[in-house]
């Protein structure tokens, strides 16, 4: 006779994992889990899984940042002592009525669900209102995730788990530090001196291993973010990682109120699939003050005009993307059309220019600039984020940017940072013709 036990294929937790194990086993619904390299947290989190889906019918969701990494990074993964994939030593096959491979779908016997999606587009699976969700890699994923599934997890009872490493000091720490003053969640950082997962001399070579492919500074911090735990050690590929610390050092990330008595300037980057997002600013002498971050997806651009006519702002100038140019399908409109007939102008349109020569522009600018820390959360924890695409087979960064939820800020600072420095009114104005005047006799003509 088959043994129908979970969790299953002996898989207990081990010492480290047991107060997460055991917080999730007494009805615990929200748990955050930030800890080491090979920790296990996925492990925990689909086992977990399994337990749940046999004990409440429901639709359950293990998210990554990205839906195209889901397939490797979870579907896919085998465990190396085993030679067998996670998810079926999770989920075995007497628990599994069909599965869906190209989907990452599971349909068990009882009726639950189980699937891997990706923050990137959660919103086109909410229809499945899911009852348990794990947040993997969350300092990596859409912040907007959570804000968007938090209400339909609070109405029907669901829980959350929340798995990660550091990535600086992101939307995920400040998530960290406000959920550990909540009593009902459990809130846990675990690093290698802890857990005592790996030997002395085991570290010491991963270490070296880690300079070796990264290089000193990048390596390093790899080191620190997976193994120490350190949410303060620097985003490998950051295009402006060091630019951000610093202001934040120097007090530039803070309370940037809004002056009534200058005009505003805003930046948009306009999404189809992705989200839109506007940055507003105001200019005092040489300083930019980075006043609002307004982002969303899914809606018209009569959404973000009207959310532009709520503040108390009266406008200088609107810089949009090459792009606005194009037709908006459906209309056959023009987006900047659409924008001039719902009342935003000015509206200059960028010319098209290099991703380089922006990202050059925006450190240039960056350094300038104060940013509001509360309007400007999400804005200042993307352009942190925003960074070089990695490539595993050659071992070094791409000469070109991740895309992923923080580009679509950084897109938009870029285009503030290129209108802001190469406004019309600073151009040089070209001369005037002179026009040719005559000397007198036998002198000719002479153009001056």
């Amino acid at each position: 006779m088959t043994e129908r036990a979970l969790p299953a294929s002996n898989w207990s937790p081990r010492p480290y994992q047991r107060k997460l194990w055991t917080y999730l086993e007494n009805g615990g619904a929200r748990a955050y889990e930030v800890a080491h390299r090979r920790w296990g947290k996925d492990d925990v989190a689909l086992h977990w899984a399994a337990v749940s889906a046999m004990q409440r019918v429901g639709n359950y969701w293990h998210m990554l940042p990205e839906a195209s990494q889901a397939k490797k990074a979870i579907w896919n993964a085998v465990n190396p002592h085993t030679g067998r994939r996670r998810i079926d030593e999770a989920f075995p096959d007497w628990m599994v009525k069909t599965r869906n491979e190209q989907e990452m779908f599971i349909r068990f016997i009882n009726g639950s669900t189980w699937q891997v999606v990706g923050s990137d587009n959660f919103n086109s699976l909410v229809g499945s209102t899911p009852i348990g969700i794990v947040f993997s890699e969350w300092a990596l994923a859409n912040p907007s995730a959570w804000a968007f599934m938090s209400p339909i997890l609070m109405e029907n009872g669901g829980w959350a788990m929340f798995i990660t490493t550091p990535r600086g000091r992101n939307h995920a720490k400040t998530f960290f530090d406000a959920m550990r003053k909540e009593d009902d969640w459990f809130c846990e950082v675990s690093n290698v001196e802890q857990t005592g997962r790996f030997t002395p001399e085991q570290l010491a070579k991963e270490r070296r291993s880690l300079i070796a492919q990264y290089g000193e500074d990048d390596g390093g911090a790899k080191y620190e973010q997976e193994y120490d735990c350190s949410f303060d050690a620097a985003i490998q590929g950051s295009y402006y990682g060091k630019i951000m610390k610093a202001l934040d050092e120097q007090g530039r990330l803070g309370d940037v109120p809004h002056n009534p008595a200058l005009p505003v300037i805003t930046a948009w980057d306009l999404g189809i699939g992705d989200s839109t997002v506007i940055w507003c600013v105001q200019q005092v002498g040489g300083e930019v003050r980075v006043i609002d971050c307004i982002a969303s997806s899914g809606v018209g651009i009569d959404w973000y005009v009207r959310e532009l006519g709520k503040r108390p702002y009266t406008f200088k100038q609107h810089i949009v993307p090459h792009d606005a140019e194009n037709s908006e399908l459906g209309t056959g409109l023009r987006r900047i059309d659409t924008m001039r007939s719902l009342g935003m102008k000015p509206v200059r349109v960028l010319p098209r220019s290099s991703i380089e020569d922006g990202i050059n522009a925006a450190r240039a600018l960056l350094p300038r600039c104060r940013i509001d820390r509360t309007n400007c959360s999400r804005g200042i924890d993307a352009l942190e984020q925003y960074r070089r695409v990695w490539d595993d087979a050659n071992k070094c960064f791409r000469d070109r940017p991740l895309h992923d939820w923080a580009s679509d800020y950084a897109d938009a600072f870029r285009y503030l940072a290129v209108g802001l420095r190469d406004r019309e009114e600073d151009k040089p104005k070209a001369r005037a013709a002179a026009r040719p005047q005559f000397v007198g006799a036998g002198g000719g003509w002479m153009g001056v």
